[in-house]
């Protein structure tokens, strides 16, 4: 429960998911907002890594832009469970993977630098397991933003900006695989990851800045675990909607409160007809499925069939692959 974090750690958490100080020293910037000393802002940060409160502070990109991703799902037996998990977890860019309550009960997101290696990963699974895994790869987003308020401070999604991938330049996939991996949480962590790429840190600053510029990292801050903070009721909801309902159903569900994420993909016929999706963070499995009934109440989306898929357990959460050098030969 947010009551049960120290209001340091809350302003921490809730202030800076976005927006993350471009100089050299970035938490010197957060401890002046916060009112309180450098290290000690260092140190929280540190500690709530360690303990599991947040997966990095870094970066989030526009999805299928400078990597590939799809969101994938299989039907594992019950007494199979942590064997199927095991091999999912991993292979080599699945940075989230779920147990989810639904036939298919086993969901996990497969990223790498192309649709190739993506292919491969599933392919892998698939022969490992014996399993049929179902491919929904995202069709168009509507709030990709990832960021997640504890405690009203992050107000509606931000409007997306137009990716512009001609900005991208050579030595860039590996600048955003260590931002999306987390900074190092120390004093000067631009000029940690500059050396390790053989860069200066002004050039990595300004890059960076360029990138958010670009609207290819689309937020940059710290990433939470809303599971370890208190946010229990993670919810999954999907939507059998007709195509031409889409363009005005995405942008009404994903300003909704209480609605953390929404996006189209791809259904699969015959198999898996849902097309939009959308998250719910609660406190509570009654609090996100209260958010649920006034969010179905919307015009848009007011006569759709949907499911909801509450997640009941997190076997990884992680930052995604984008660089070939995470690929192992």
């Amino acid at each position: 429960m947010t009551n049960l974090i120290h209001p340091i750690d809350l302003n921490l958490l809730d202030s800076w998911q976005r927006d993350f100080p471009l100089v050299p020293r970035p938490f010197e910037i957060m401890a002046a907002a916060t009112n309180c000393p450098e290290e000690d802002v260092i140190g929280r940060l540190q500690d709530m890594a360690a303990t599991g409160r947040i997966t990095r502070v870094g970066a989030t990109c526009a999805p299928n832009t400078v990597s590939a991703s799809t969101l994938a799902a299989m039907s594992v037996p019950h007494d199979r469970i942590e064997d199927v998990a095991g091999i999912v977890g991993v292979q080599p860019g699945i940075n989230h993977s779920y147990l989810r309550e639904n036939y298919r009960n086993l969901w996990f997101v497969a990223t790498g630098p192309d649709r190739d290696h993506v292919d491969r990963v599933l392919d892998t699974i698939r022969e490992q397991t014996k399993l049929a895994v179902l491919d929904l790869p995202i069709i168009r987003p509507f709030n990709i933003d990832l960021g997640f308020s504890l405690n009203g401070g992050l107000g509606r999604p931000p409007v997306p900006r137009p990716v512009r991938l001609e900005r991208l330049q050579e030595g860039d996939d590996d600048l955003l695989q260590a931002l999306t991996t987390g900074l190092p949480i120390i004093q000067r962590p631009y000029l940690r990851i500059a050396e390790h790429l053989g860069r200066t840190e002004e050039d990595v600053l300004e890059r960076i800045g360029e990138l958010l510029e670009a609207g290819i990292i689309s937020r940059f801050g710290v990433i939470v675990r809303h599971r370890a903070l208190g946010w229990r009721a993670n919810a999954m909801v999907v939507w059998d909607i007709e195509p031409d309902r889409i363009t005005a159903a995405g942008p009404a569900l994903a300003a909704h409160q209480g609605v953390t994420l929404c996006y189209e993909r791809r259904p699969v016929a015959g198999v898996w007809p849902y097309r939009l999706y959308c998250m719910i963070h609660g406190r509570s499995r009654s609090q996100a499925l209260e958010v649920l009934i006034q969010a179905s109440r919307l015009p848009e989306v007011a006569d759709v069939r949907h499911e909801v898929l509450f997640s009941t357990r997190c076997f990884k959460q992680t930052g995604a692959l984008i660089s070939r050098q995470g690929v192992a030969a």
